[in-house]
C-alpha cells in the first residue's frame, strides 16, 4: 500500500466544496435544489475588463509571464492601495498570485513550520486551517462569538500570543460571518501587536469593497504603519469585480518577505495567467461605477435574508456590516427532530437535514470553526434568496 506525506493526510477537501457536490447530486436525481454554499458572485464580469484580455491576447501577451507579475499590475495594485488608503506602497513589493488562495499559501509556506503556531480568529474560512496544517505548524483558533459581532478582541488576542505564535491571521470582512473591524478596533489590536514584536499579520482583504450601510473599508497597514515591516496584505480580483474564474490574486508586504514568498510561488506554479494580468489591470484602472451598483444589490440581499431567517423558529442572525454570506446561530434547533426522522444534534445535522428534507444547501459552522452556526451564501437573486429563506423558515417550523 502506498504511503504518502503526512502533510496530505493534514488536510482535507474544504465542507463547502462537499455541500455543493452533494447539491448537485440530488439535482441529478430531480430534486428542486437551492445551493447557497459557495462563496462566488452571480454578476458577470465587467465586459471591459473581458475586452481587455481579448486585447491582450490579440497582441501575443501569450507567453510565458514575469514570476512575481507584470509590471502593469504591479503597478496598478500599488496605486489601488494608495488611492483607497493613502498609504504608498512599492510596486516591486507586490506579488501576483493564482488567485488569493495561493498569496496565503505563498505567505505561510515561507514564513512558518513545525512548532509555530498561526492564530486564526473564529469563525474563519476553512482554507485558512487547511494551509497552516499543509505547512506543519499549529492552527490556534480564538472565538468571537456573535454576541460580540463575530469580532476579535484586543484581551483575547493577547491572551491567545505566546512565544511560538508566528502569524496572526486577519480576514475583515469576515467570511463567512461578514463581520467588519473599523478603525478604532484594528488601532486596539495593534496595541496588543506592539507588544509581541515576534508575530507577524496576514491581512485577507479579499472582500475589501463590499461593505455596507456607507462603512469604508479599514485595514491594519492604513491604521498602523509602523507595524509594517511584518503586515502582509493580500486581496484580489475574485470578489468585488466577479471574476473567480480568471484566479488572479495577490500580496504585498516587507521586501525580504516578498521574495521569500516568490520562491515559494517559482518552486509550486512560476508566473501568472498574463491574459489574466492584463484583465486585472483593467478591472482595477478602469471605470469603478459599477462597485456601488453592486454593492448595494448585496446589501438589499443581506436584509432580505436576515429579516427572514430572524423569523425562523429557533434561528438567531446577526446583520453583516459587508461580505456576501450571513452565518445564523441554528442553537434554538438542537435536540428537535425533522419531519424525516432525524434527531438535529449538531449544526452538520441541520446542514444535512436542510439540504436532504428542504433542498435548500448550506454549510455548518463547524467547518468555519464555530458551532451552532450555519453559513448562507447571499450572492444569487432576490427571488431565489426569497424561495430558499421560505423554504428554510418551514423546515425549522416543522422541527418538533
Amino acid at each position: 500500500m502506498t504511503e504518502f506525506a503526512a502533510r496530505v493526510g493534514r488536510t482535507e477537501l474544504a465542507a463547502t466544496f462537499a455541500m455543493a457536490a452533494r447539491a448537485r447530486a440530488l439535482r441529478g436525481q430531480g430534486h428542486d435544489v437551492i445551493s447557497l454554499s459557495l462563496g462566488e458572485p452571480d454578476f458577470p464580469t465587467p465586459e471591459p475588463v473581458v475586452e481587455a484580455a481579448h486585447a491582450a491576447a490579440r497582441r501575443g501577451e501569450t507567453k510565458y509571464p514575469p514570476l512575481a507579475g507584470t509590471e502593469a499590475l504591479r503597478n496598478a495594485v500599488a496605486e489601488a492601495f494608495h488611492t483607497d488608503h493613502g498609504v504608498r506602497i512599492r510596486a516591486q513589493d507586490v506579488l501576483v498570485t493564482n488567485g488569493g488562495k495561493q498569496a496565503i499559501f505563498n505567505v505561510l509556506m515561507a514564513l512558518t513550520q513545525a512548532g509555530d503556531e498561526v492564530i486564526i480568529p473564529a469563525p474563519a474560512w476553512a482554507g485558512y486551517e487547511q494551509t497552516v496544517k499543509f505547512t506543519g505548524a499549529a492552527p490556534v483558533f480564538v472565538p468571537c462569538p456573535q454576541d460580540q459581532g463575530f469580532v476579535l478582541q484586543p484581551d483575547t488576542l493577547d491572551a491567545a500570543i505566546t512565544p511560538r505564535t508566528k502569524v496572526l491571521l486577519l480576514n475583515y470582512p469576515n467570511n463567512p460571518s461578514g463581520a467588519a473591524m473599523d478603525e478604532a478596533g484594528l488601532r486596539a489590536l495593534a496595541e496588543v501587536l506592539r507588544r509581541h514584536p515576534h508575530v507577524w499579520v496576514l491581512s485577507d482583504d479579499i472582500y475589501e469593497h463590499l461593505l455596507f450601510d456607507g462603512r469604508a473599508h479599514s485595514t491594519l497597514l492604513a491604521v498602523a504603519p509602523d507595524l509594517a515591516a511584518r503586515i502582509v496584505v493580500l486581496s484580489g480580483v475574485s470578489k468585488t469585480y466577479a471574476m473567480t474564474g480568471w484566479r488572479i490574486g495577490w500580496c504585498f508586504g516587507p521586501e525580504n518577505l516578498i521574495k521569500a514568498a516568490t520562491l515559494v510561488q517559482a518552486t509550486a506554479t512560476s508566473g501568472v495567467s498574463s491574459v489574466g494580468q492584463a484583465a486585472a489591470v483593467a478591472a482595477l484602472t478602469g471605470p469603478q461605477e459599477f462597485r456601488a451598483t453592486r454593492v448595494a444589490a448585496y446589501q438589499a440581499r443581506r436584509d432580505l435574508v436576515v429579516a427572514a431567517l430572524n423569523q425562523a423558529p429557533g434561528l438567531r442572525c446577526h446583520k453583516p456590516e459587508g461580505a456576501f454570506y450571513v452565518f445564523p446561530s441554528v442553537k434554538g434547533c438542537l435536540g428537535k427532530t425533522t419531519p424525516g426522522g432525524r434527531v438535529l444534534g449538531t449544526d452538520g445535522d441541520f446542514a444535512m437535514a436542510l439540504l436532504e428534507e428542504a433542498h435548500v444547501a448550506v454549510v455548518q459552522g463547524a467547518a468555519f470553526a464555530m458551532s451552532p452556526h450555519i453559513r448562507i451564501s447571499t450572492a444569487t437573486s432576490e427571488t431565489v434568496l426569497a424561495t430558499a429563506c421560505a423554504r428554510i423558515q418551514g423546515f425549522c417550523a416543522s422541527l418538533r
